[in-house]
């Protein structure tokens, strides 16, 4: 691959505009040519240009032997074609055609979209859009949100979804009408640039509007490094509001950050000088967070950031951690999920130096021939921390300092009200699986639209309301409480922490159920729960996605259920509620209708042979899945459940009987029905106290 240094790209491709038309009218698909043109190139860049002597405390980069030309993915070729990123999507918008082909297909991801079908349809084909936005820290305007919630009514299936990486996805938009769409996101403050595709993607923080300096050091970061590695290029702009640059000014220590290759970082003279034409191998995901806080799962992503501060509460620095990724393929034990490690500490002034100088270790290393391997990830365990270490201080120009020593992380989910330090309230609502519909939608359309409110998604598919004035609580929270958005207390606490992925009927990676499928799900967990006696208010984390990609981040869960066929799930035991431990694969191809047989075993043993407040999650590492697959494969079932508050107990045999009936039209037991209709009744009344 060839150095930045010089006039060429990672491929050995000129970055010159000019050059890009040439290569385009004569030479893209002549291997023969395109050698020639590198070896001239070659020429130029040797003879062209000369570099300042530089003091540095380690060596420059080493670039990877070019002499052969390496094996490259379709999608690479895609990239290398595409004049960054415009063509052929740019003549496949202009078509009357109602979907794109191939190569726009995978070009649209780096402006924020998918081509989608419905997978429920038989016959032709029906083809659709799904949008993305880039929300770093999950901040939504006031304006963007509300131009969301009518996009979604105007163009979209009517309801809008919150991401496990804080963003918006919206549903079912048409190809005519994309253009409408992606300008009206664009005008009213928001964007999808980057929100898919080979580059970096939507930067996590915490979204607590907290008005702490810790809080507010680690969402700046997140700003500034989601601005440094956004394309620079103009193509989203070119292709969406007809090259106007809609765009706030960024802080001076970005632009410098971005333009310095005093270490070899840079395309020179490049429309992309960090990403060149080929941008990175594969998506590159980024969270920034302060000690304890572990909302955004930072050990999940390629680089997590977390702020270390001295005892005054003053931020000095950061621990950056590298390696982490959730993606695998069913069946290759080549592939597996992730956990970020430590790779240093970096003073405040230099984390956008060090974070760019990571991002073009793997731009330059990792793998383009088969995108299963070429998450960062995979760099990592090639390589080990201690090489990769060193590439990447070549970049960066500096050595790292060991991390610092932090504190346990906690998974926190800012549920309920707030105060958030300035004498303003915020407000996390709970919203299951992140699908913002009917009701719930219209509701929060209201409040936000009344009291002018800016809003915050979070890691986990939740919302927050910001800067709540005192005066307001008592009337927001009867017009929530009335929309179904209710206190979190009210809400099974097995459904706080569950995550799902869309999965079926538009993902086409999809092999099983999630989002649909989950509410089910957990309905069932909580009928097992009551049967071996486990009291409502125990939890644990629960996870699902349709496929072994891992959106919704399953390899995290105490409990996973992942995509293995159809009506048919994997199951990943392991993972810890604070989100540090990841989990293994417990069995394979278990089907919907058997999860009781698994599921019984495990949580009874759980409640009878568990240590002090141990986790399920550390119970199943503990006892070792041999033992548990023994404890499954001998589980004759318990009869009756042995919770001592059965219903049974506090109820006559005539009513008991008319409201076992009753349930069963709800696929229920009798005792759950009535304890619902009991919190139900709970909560009325609590509602109508607080009014």
């Amino acid at each position: 691959m060839t150095t930045p240094f010089g006039a060429t790209n990672a491929t050995g491709i000129a970055s010159d505009p000019k050059l890009q038309i040439n290569r385009f009218n004569g030479l893209r698909s002549s291997s023969h040519s395109l050698l020639l043109l590198n070896k001239r190139l070659h020429k130029f860049a040797a003879s062209s240009f000369t570099y300042p002597s530089l003091i540095r405390a380690v060596s420059t980069p080493v670039k990877p032997d070019t002499s052969a030309e390496p094996k490259r993915s379709k999608v690479e070729i895609f990239k290398e074609h595409s004049n960054f990123i415009r063509y052929p999507l740019n003549e496949e918008l202009t078509t009357e055609a109602p979907n794109i082909n191939e190569a726009a297909t995978q070009l649209i991801k780096f402006h924020g979209s998918y081509q989608q079908t419905n997978r429920d349809e038989r016959g032709p084909k029906s083809y659709s859009f799904m949008l993305r936005t880039k929300n770093p820290c999950g901040k939504v305007p006031n304006k963007l949100y509300l131009a969301m919630d009518d996009l979604a009514d105007q163009f979209g299936i009517g309801t809008l979804r919150l991401t496990t990486r804080q963003t918006f996805q919206l549903h079912g938009v048409l190809k005519h009408d994309l253009k409408t769409v992606m300008s009206t996101i664009i005008r009213s403050m928001g964007s999808t640039l980057g929100a898919c595709g080979d580059l970096n993607r939507n930067v996590l923080a915490p979204a607590a509007p907290l008005v702490r300096k810790d809080y507010l050091f680690a969402q700046q970061t997140a700003d500034n490094i989601a601005a440094l590695l956004t394309p620079q290029s103009g193509f989203y702009y070119d292709t969406w509001v007809d090259g106007e640059r809609i765009l706030s000014a960024e802080p001076p220590e970005v632009v410098k950050a971005r333009n310095d290759n005093s270490h070899g970082t840079n395309f020179p003279d490049s429309p992309e000088p960090i990403y060149g034409t080929q941008f990175l191998p594969r998506k590159f995901k980024v969270a920034v967070t302060v000690p304890t806080d572990n909302s955004v799962d930072i050990l999940t992503n390629d680089v997590g950031v977390v702020v270390v501060s001295d005892d005054d509460g003053e931020p000095q620095g950061f621990n950056i951690y590298v390696g982490g990724g959730m993606g695998r393929t069913h069946r290759i034990e080549t592939t597996f999920p992730r956990l970020a490690e430590p790779l240093g500490y970096v003073p405040k002034e230099d984390i956008l130096y060090a974070v760019k100088a990571i991002v073009a270790t793997q731009r330059d290393n990792g793998r383009r021939d088969d995108r299963k391997y070429s998450r960062m990830k995979y760099l990592l365990s090639s390589w080990g921390i201690e090489k990769f270490r060193s590439v990447v201080e070549q970049y960066y120009g500096k050595k790292f300092k060991p991390c610092h020593e932090l504190p346990e992380w906690e998974f926190k989910s800012y549920l309920g009200w707030h105060e958030q330090g300035d004498g303003r309230l915020f407000c996390g609502l709970h919203v299951d699986n992140g699908r913002i519909k009917g009701t719930m939608k219209k509701t929060l359309r209201e409040v936000i639209e009344k009291y002018n409110l800016d809003a915050r998604i979070t890691p986990n598919q939740n919302i927050i309301l910001c800067d709540i004035r005192r005066a307001w609580k008592r009337p927001i929270t009867t017009a929530l409480a009335q929309g179904g958005l209710l206190h979190p207390r009210y809400v099974d606490p097995l459904n706080v922490t569950a995550m799902a992925c869309p999965a079926l009927p538009l993902c086409p990676l999809a092999i099983a159920e999630a989002e649909r499928g989950i509410p089910d799900i957990l309905k069932r967990i909580r009928a097992v729960f009551e049967k071996v006696g486990l009291k409502y208010n125990e939890a644990i984390v629960v996870r699902i996605t349709g496929c072994p990609n891992g959106c919704a981040r399953p390899y995290m869960a105490e409990l996973g259920l992942v995509g293995d066929g159809p009506n048919s799930y994997q199951i990943w035991l392991g993972g810890t509620p604070n989100q540090s431990t990841i989990a293994s694969c417990f069995m394979n191809k278990v089907k919907l209708h058997d999860l009781e047989k698994v599921f019984e075993p495990l949580f009874y043993y759980w409640r009878r042979k568990r240590q002090p407040s141990e986790s399920f999650g550390t119970f199943s590492t503990r006892m070792g899945f041999e033992k548990l697959k023994e404890l499954v494969d001998k589980w004759d079932g318990l009869p009756e459940p042995s919770n001592r508050y059965n219903l049974k107990l506090f109820a006559d045999k005539e009513t008991y009987e008319a409201m076992d009936e009753l349930a069963k039209l709800e696929d229920k037991n009798a005792h759950q029905l009535a304890m619902e209709i009991i919190r139900n009744f709970v909560a009325s009344q609590e509602n109508g106290k607080s009014e």
